[in-house]
Parts: structure tokens; C-alpha cells; sequence
């Protein structure tokens, strides 16, 4: 498996925390309606948009390509716990991004590998 892009990120949660707070409608601007979901059911809810967030920054810069909005990439979490990448649009359906997300107490982390 060739590897044809890489991509990290790291947030702090405040930053997250805060200009969510001050526009309710980044929210929706930024994440999907399943990540929203997820994070909304989780008791530190502002690390799991953070890391989310972080993912999303990572793999947009994988990707190396602009156009592609935040919205568009979504990250899922397989019943084990490992998290998934899916993309929304036609050009960028068949590839593979895997991805490795932390967090700890002040910061969100995320590292994204395109592969083909």
C-alpha cells in the first residue's frame, strides 16, 4: 500500500469549547449529524468534538487538495472503538485514509495516512 498523503493536527479543547459556545451554528458548519450524535452522548463531549475536529484538519491535509469542506469528512468509530474515516463526494470515494486520533486533558490530536 503506497502511501500518498499524511496529514496531523492538534487542538486545544478550550479553543474548541469556546468558539462553540460563542457560535451554536459551527456545530452544524463542521460536523455531521452522526458526529454530532456522538459527541452530544459522551460526558466530555468538547474533547470528542476536539479530536473530531483535529481528524478532520489532518485528513483535509492528506488529502492535499482544496475544495474538500470539513463537513465532507466524517470520522465514525467501528464497534471496537477504532476510529474510521468516511468521505462524502464522488472524487473521493475510493480512497483509503486510515487514522489515529488522542486526547488528553488540554489537547486533541489526530494523524491522517492516504493510501492507495
Amino acid at each position: 500500500m503506497p502511501i500518498s498523503g499524511t496529514g496531523i493536527d492538534i487542538v486545544e479543547v478550550s479553543r474548541i469549547k469556546k468558539l462553540m459556545e460563542k457560535d451554536e451554528r459551527l456545530k452544524n458548519r463542521v460536523f455531521t449529524d452522526n458526529e454530532i450524535r456522538y459527541c452530544e452522548r459522551k460526558r466530555k463531549k468538547y474533547h470528542h468534538y476536539a479530536v473530531r475536529f483535529a481528524a478532520k484538519e489532518a485528513v483535509w491535509k492528506a488529502l492535499g487538495k482544496g475544495g474538500v469542506g470539513l463537513k465532507n469528512i466524517e470520522i465514525r468509530n467501528r464497534s471496537n472503538g477504532q476510529p474510521q474515516v468516511y468521505l462524502k463526494g464522488k472524487r473521493l470515494d475510493p480512497l483509503k485514509i486510515l487514522v489515529s486520533l488522542a486526547h488528553s486533558r488540554d489537547y486533541a490530536v489526530a494523524q491522517a495516512i492516504v493510501v492507495e
